[in-house]
């Protein structure tokens, strides 16, 4: 028998992402598709599974790769078409099914992939079910699968309306003062999702926004800039635009609109630690004007600002720290019931949303925060931004467990607080007028030889010599 391919590099820890023709192809989607039915749909007790996809051209005979390998195994599939990523977070939520998005988020146009969870979006991660369908997968496509005696059966649904409905009755807009809204959708899902959720076109009422689109036609070339927030060279035309068009606001989704960053009226980037303080803060009183005794428990993950964890527990909410990653943050969003969860990737999660993130939700927040007062974004958000903070740096290393040891052995002294609770994190915070206070996290790559370092001070000049400190350290030699 010819040895099973190893699919390491395609399924990854989280999800599934590859080149199109050469690493993903329609025999392996339809094996994943089989493998999803084997290891997690069946067994967990499962008959359907919703299937949608991003704007992608691979998209659509992806779909029914997937969709061959769930039916062939005997599991009903509902096909929703187009939409985002928390576009079928939704349809598994609100039909209690299994789903496969078709998506590669951010990635190049030559890439394609997939998001799986289980049935109300719960999370299939490496530790949760995903090593077991890369396993499967890679043997099905040696060692083919029995087919069902009785296949699974094909069905359509159009559920974006319902989705822009169920977004609205979390956050109502209706009450809001008018705001201008430039939004840059970088030609993926952005420009199917806001004019569904934010303006009419899935035939709900018109709210007080006036939406400035840029970039809102389909097309998963990406032919004005990457859909990749993260990157700042992705933001410039919204910062423009913002500017140029006196916007209230700028907002700019990833390719699968999961994600979503924020620009103030000047053309100032947000950051996702200020957006996680900012919702945390509204989910927070939320729950406590319900229960006075209630300290609602808020995730952030640990390379989010000090500032997340200072004004959520002042505002009587209990602050929990998770590791870096979508399905370390959703675990225990689940786990421990927790009423909202944000990233510095700005990926920002709801209980409300099925414990799932969604980017479309997060902005939401912000515009009712931004229109039920009358200043503008940057003096709202000004308090949530105290700190300065460097932002990620990669640096790629000879070996990443000698320049980790070089970092502890230059840093962890007595004077600090440290821990590996997710790479190296080592803290230097007194009580103000106490001494310089900083703290700085250097985590290794799952896939690479790198190290990437974030790092956090009460001043500029601060955050640089110690950014600067530790990076001379970890790429001595």
């Amino acid at each position: 028998m010819t040895d099973a391919p190893d699919l390491s590099q395609l399924i990854k820890s989280y999800d599934v992402r590859g080149i199109v023709g050469e690493t993903l192809t329609a025999e392996v989607a339809t094996a994943i598709g089989a493998a999803f039915a084997d290891a997690i749909v069946l067994p967990e007790g499962g008959s359907t599974v919703a299937i949608g996809h991003d704007m992608r051209d691979s998209g659509p005979w992806l779909a029914d790769a997937v969709a061959e390998g769930l039916t062939a195994r005997g599991v009903d599939v509902v096909r929703i078409g187009l939409c985002s990523t928390d576009g079928l977070y939704h349809a598994s939520g609100a039909l209690d099914i299994p789903g496969v998005m078709i998506t590669a988020s951010h990635n190049p146009a030559a890439y394609n992939g997939m998001k799986l969870c289980r049935s109300r979006a719960r999370a299939v991660g490496d530790n949760s079910g995903l090593a077991d369908v890369r396993a499967l997968a890679s043997r099905y496509l040696v060692e083919p699968y029995a087919v069902a005696e009785t296949r699974g059966t094909e069905s359509t649904r159009d559920m974006v309306g319902e989705y822009g409905a169920f977004l609205r009755s979390l956050v109502p807009l209706d009450g809001v003062r008018p705001l201008k809204v430039v939004v840059d959708a970088a030609n993926a899902m952005g420009g199917y999702t806001v004019p569904a959720v934010l303006g009419t076109a899935a035939g709900l009422t018109e709210l007080p926004l006036e939406i400035v689109p840029l970039y809102f036609e389909l097309d998963g070339t990406f032919p004005n800039h990457e859909a990749n927030p993260l990157e700042t060279e992705n933001l410039r035309d919204l910062q423009a635009a913002v500017k140029e068009h006196g916007a209230d606001i700028g907002l700019a989704f990833d390719g699968d609109a999961d994600r979503c960053f924020v620009i103030d009226e000047r053309g100032e980037v947000v950051t996702p630690s200020a957006i996680t303080c900012l919702v945390g803060l509204r989910e927070t009183a939320r729950e406590r004007a319900a229960d006075p005794t209630a300290a609602p428990t808020v995730i952030h993950n640990l390379i989010s600002s000090r500032a997340v964890r200072e004004q959520l527990a002042t505002a009587g909410a209990t602050p929990v720290r998770s590791r870096v990653g979508h399905s370390f943050i959703k675990a225990e969003m689940a786990r421990l019931n927790a009423v909202f969860g944000g990233e510095h990737s700005a990926h920002f999660y709801f209980r409300d949303f099925f414990y799932a993130d969604s980017g479309m939700l997060a902005a939401m927040h912000v515009l009712a925060a931004l229109g039920s007062q009358d200043g503008p974004l940057s003096s709202l958000i000004e308090a949530h931004e105290p700190y300065v903070a460097s932002g990620e740096i990669n640096s790629r290393v000879d070996s990443v467990p000698d320049a980790l040891a070089r970092v502890k052995a230059a840093f962890v002294t007595d004077e600090v607080y440290s821990d590996e609770f997710d790479g190296l994190t080592v803290e230097h915070w007194p009580a103000p007028g106490e001494g310089e206070r900083w703290w700085f996290n250097v985590r290794p790559s799952n896939t690479e030889p790198l190290l990437r370092l974030n790092s956090e001070a009460d001043g500029r000049e601060l955050m640089e010599r110690v950014r600067d400190q530790v990076l001379a350290v970890i790429r001595e030699g």
